[in-house]
């Protein structure tokens, strides 16, 4: 059976802020509007962490058709711009994974 394969760029993160704060929502929207006009970024969602088990609150995830979109997407100037201005001085701790999602070809 073929398989399709596509990455899944995901990242889980705490903020500076506070909970519920403005500043947070400003964050969370600031970050859904500059990396979701970026090509090639596909099926972005924000979720929130409730399990006590990790201090890690929020997950961004995307999914690229390819390495060459990642990478597209990785050094563009909106995401360069994003993790200078906002995440490096805004995101606590953080850790990220990606995956190779492959799924059934049809």
């Amino acid at each position: 059976m073929a398989l399709v394969t596509r990455l899944q760029h995901t990242v889980v993160f705490r903020l500076v802020h506070a909970p519920g704060s403005a500043e947070e929502a400003a964050f969370l929207a600031t970050a859904r509007g500059t990396l979701t006009a970026i090509p090639g970024v596909t099926d972005f969602t924000v979720n929130r962490q409730v399990s006590p088990k990790s201090d890690l609150t929020w997950q961004f995830s995307m999914v690229f058709a390819d390495d060459a979109a990642y990478a597209a997407y990785d050094a563009h100037p909106a995401h360069r711009g994003f993790v200078e201005t906002r995440w490096v001085p805004e995101v606590a701790a953080f850790q990220e994974y990606d995956l190779v999602v492959e799924q059934p070809a049809g």
